[in-house]
């Protein structure tokens, strides 16, 4: 099965503008070309980051980063600096990076409605002199992602309203999701690894290798 499927699609961007309509004065207005004050207050508080990259061939990724609040460090109102913390070694975004440069990213703020939009070119760098500062529990981060901001706004909160995401009375029902182990074991197809197995090695990961 494929897109093949949707004979209705939009075609063009005058037929979605005929649908959609045009943005309003404050959307376009809100746009900003770099970082002011509110927005380096909100990068700040923020534990918690998306970043988006699509490689040569255009394949896209999109792939979560967190850690203490404002551990994405503002150098400047055009520049900011992401530390990359011990992972699974596939580097997609890294690697989109290097052949593209291009870069998306949506800061979120828990409790907090919107959100912060941030695009513009990216580069990865490992001069010691700028990740030593990034050093958390004595571990200095082995690369770096430095952005160059294009264009950055907040996006408002009519997702995160419906999605009731920081609403804890409204947490959803586990109870139908199978475990990460569990998963993790039927997607790799690996006869070393079990469920109890691999429960370990990710119970490890999380309590050893987070830095």
């Amino acid at each position: 099965m494929s897109l093949d499927r949707f004979a209705g699609h939009v075609r063009s961007v005058e037929e979605l503008v005929s649908i959609v309509g045009t943005p309003s004065a404050l959307a376009v207005k809100k746009e900003l070309p770099s970082l002011d004050a509110h927005m380096r207050r909100f990068i700040a508080c923020s534990p918690f980051v998306v970043i988006s990259t699509r490689a040569a061939d255009g394949r896209c990724d999109a792939s979560p980063r967190g850690d203490a609040p404002g551990f994405v460090q503002v150098v400047d109102e055009r520049t900011l600096l992401i530390p990359d913390r011990r992972g699974n070694k596939r580097v997609d975004s890294f690697r989109n990076i290097i052949e593209t440069g291009a870069i998306g990213l949506l800061f979120l703020v828990p409790g907090f409605g919107e959100t912060l939009r941030v695009n513009g070119r990216a580069m990865i760098i490992r001069e010691e002199a700028w990740l030593t500062p990034l050093a958390v529990q004595g571990k200095r981060p082995l690369l770096a992602v430095a952005v160059e901001v294009q264009e950055c706004f907040l996006q408002c909160a009519k997702a995160l309203l419906r999605s009731k995401l920081w609403e804890p009375h409204a947490a959803p029902d586990l109870q139908s999701l199978s475990c990460a182990a569990e998963m993790f074991v039927d997607h790799v197809q690996l006869p070393e690894y079990d469920v109890a197995k691999m429960q370990t090695l990710l119970d490890d990961a999380y309590k050893n290798n987070l830095y």
